[in-house]
């Protein structure tokens, strides 16, 4: 059963959505209604709905503040006005759907359907998260790492990778002993088999073990000094992680 809430500040409208929905949306429950800003943002941290109707003009606050205020929402949304000139900035909101006043039941069925489905989706995102998460647990990560050679498997301990280089399709591992192995993999699919508590892809072609990094230089991204003396760059989109995976304050 979905929980739905209806803010909006003209009663009769409030009336007319609630009755549609439980004529129309026998999958949903209306748990509760608000016609101000204020009463909108604590009765939604109170009841936690997984679905909410948001009239977007209302005179103590639109709905794009009341937005602002509970960022970031934990729950699906539909905009609904009589104002066709919000429709854009709804979307811009990552709307789920908006409704025009007055509301059509088509309309209306059709939005709760929407909402129903990215609802069950969450679900099953989270669902899987903890699964893998709890497979994490009971699987550890392994202490080595087998490197196909022209003559054999070289297999070697993930502990002495200082990093891996990328370079037309293949990948070169640094170790701690300076020894360079060649792979004929690439190096995303080391991303994800490399412990990712311990390795950080710092740009497109340079995976490194955050256990040796000696020095972090400033920069618009900034570059690393490993172990080794190797000066790695930092692309300007990984550098707020990087920082905050060492961390250190963000410039």
């Amino acid at each position: 059963m979905i929980k739905a809430l209806i803010i909006d500040d003209e009663p009769k409208s409030i009336k007319v959505l609630s009755t549609m929905l439980r004529e129309y949306c026998p999958g949903v429950a209306l748990v509760g209604q608000a016609g101000k800003a204020d009463e909108a943002v604590m009765l939604v941290h109170q009841l936690q709905p997984n679905l909410v109707f948001l009239d977007i003009e209302m005179p103590s606050g639109n709905g794009f503040d009341i937005l602002d205020r509970l960022r970031p929402v934990h729950f699906e949304l539909v905009f609904v006005t009589a104002f066709n000139e919000y429709t854009l900035k709804a979307f811009r909101y990552n709307a789920l759907d908006y409704l025009l006043k007055p509301v059509s039941i088509e309309e209306l069925q059709a939005a709760v359907h929407k909402a129903a489905e990215n609802i069950r989706l969450k679900s099953f995102n989270t669902q899987l998260d903890n699964f893998l998460q709890d497979l994490k647990k009971t699987n550890p990560p392994p202490q080595k790492i087998a490197l196909p050679e022209k003559n054999g498997i070289m297999l070697i301990p993930i502990t002495d990778i200082i990093r891996c280089e990328a370079s037309r399709g293949y990948t070169t591992f640094i170790l701690k002993n300076r020894e360079k192995v060649l792979s004929s993999k690439n190096i995303k699919e080391y991303e994800d088999l490399l412990p990712e508590n311990t390795f950080f892809r710092l740009h497109h072609s340079h995976l490194v073990n955050l256990n040796y990094i000696r020095m972090y230089h400033r920069g618009r991204g900034g570059q690393v000094e490993m172990e080794d003396g190797t000066l790695v760059e930092v692309a300007v989109r990984r550098k707020d992680e990087l920082m905050a995976r060492l961390g250190l304050a963000r410039e």
